[in-house]
């Protein structure tokens, strides 16, 4: 790992709100004073119990090997396509500052394209952006691409007026944010239909190309709809290191490849190993930042004790929900904090206090903070350039 990304805030850095240096900090950085730690760059892919070894790979492919005494696994999850590996072609995921980056280019790209392009209908499939998902992630990023076309590039195009530009939210589920219960939910699908956000629920995107999609109902019938932009934040599923891990220690692994853990996080019959945040499966722990933050300082301490008391019974891990929070759009965010709910502006202005305080780092809280003032005062975004063509071009031809 080389840098602490902070993934609530990817959506943004993905519509050129913010940088990817204001989200980031290099670990290196984070942990200098530290002497202790030992920061290096590698891909974990190979895991020996027996010997307390992880083997991992540089950026050239060569490896290297890392003994341990303790060992905790924060890999993470990444973007599930059900089943549809191949749908990521045309569809890319959220996950880190890479998925971010290429999404950026394709947002502004399209407006690009349909900047010269004579044929209508043709320009319509570009200006049309299709979001699948509708969680926190799926409409903070619907709702960005629609403000970043209606209040910060409306008058920079001649050909076009990228106010017109479309964006569509699917979802399998009922209603948008459905895990923030159904009073906010109501309240963030009526913010998301006055920026003309077009939702389509209870639908699943069964195929994915590179002109547009098909949904089909639970009736079967099947919708298709143009868009050269699609963007996909529906599932996740565990990163292919947690598959060795299961395999090295013998435990199951459930249907998203989580590692089914103790009740101190430590996989069962390995206390040396732990497996934390989202790659933990154990009493339904949502997967969310808080919950890796939390299990984080968790295993921090019973490790400690160990060391100190090597006898000592490790605690079980109580995870605190310290609520949930979305942004929608300028002025409008939710937030639900045990049975308190919040809408409208003061969620907004709690949300932006939230997201600040978790920022690693106060040049990037305060980079951040100036970022969006700047938004606000001047509808200017000012981490908006991209790079000609896709550096993927190789692998994932861009249409």
């Amino acid at each position: 790992m080389g840098s602490n990304v902070f993934q609530p805030l990817l959506y943004q850095c993905a519509t050129g709100l913010l940088s990817e240096g204001q989200i980031t900090s290099p670990l290196r950085t984070l942990l200098r004073r530290h002497r202790s730690v030992r920061v290096v760059l590698g891909e974990a892919h190979g895991l020996d119990v027996t010997r307390g070894v992880v083997t991992a790979k540089r950026p050239d492919g060569s490896t290297f090997e890392l003994d341990y005494d303790h060992l905790i696994v924060a890999a993470g999850m990444r973007t599930s396509y059900f089943g549809h590996p191949e749908f990521a072609r045309f569809a890319p995921g959220m996950k880190n500052i890479d998925d971010a980056l290429a999404i950026r280019r394709r947002v502004l790209s399209a407006f690009e394209m349909a900047e010269t392009i004579p044929d209508r209908e043709q320009r319509r499939e570009w200006l049309t952006f299709a979001v699948v998902g509708a969680g926190p992630t799926g409409v903070e990023l619907a709702g960005q691409i629609r403000e970043l076309a209606t209040r910060t590039i409306g008058r920079e195009y001649r050909s076009i007026d990228p106010s017109e530009a479309r964006v569509l939210l699917f979802d399998g589920a009922g209603a948008v944010l459905a895990s923030f219960g159904p009073s906010l939910a109501a309240k963030a699908q009526k913010t998301l239909d006055g920026l003309d956000i077009e939702i389509r629920l209870g639908v699943l995107v069964t195929d994915v190309d590179a002109t547009g999609l098909v949904t089909t109902t639970k009736d079967g019938t099947e919708t298709r709809y143009p868009a050269r932009t699609v963007l996909w934040t529906a599932g996740v599923e565990a990163a292919p290191f947690l598959t060795k891990v299961a395999e090295a220690t013998a435990v199951p692994q459930d249907r998203q490849g989580r590692i089914a853990v103790e009740a101190d996080l430590s996989v069962p019959g390995h206390p040396d190993v732990w497996v934390i945040g989202d790659a933990a499966s154990r009493d339904g722990l949502p997967g969310v930042a808080e919950v890796a933050m939390q299990g984080g300082l968790h295993v921090g301490g019973v490790i400690r004790r160990r060391v100190a008391h090597p006898a000592e019974k490790p605690a079980p891990f109580h995870y605190r929900d310290l609520g949930s929070a979305a942004y929608i759009s300028r002025g409008h965010a939710v937030l639900k904090l045990g049975k308190l709910e919040l809408s409208g502006f003061l969620g907004w202005v709690l949300w932006g206090a939230i997201h600040i305080a978790f920022l690693a780092g106060v040049r990037n809280r305060f980079a951040t903070l100036a970022s969006w003032l700047l938004t606000l005062g001047l509808n200017r975004r000012a981490e908006r350039a991209i790079t000609y063509g896709d550096p993927t071009a190789a692998e994932q031809p861009y249409p």
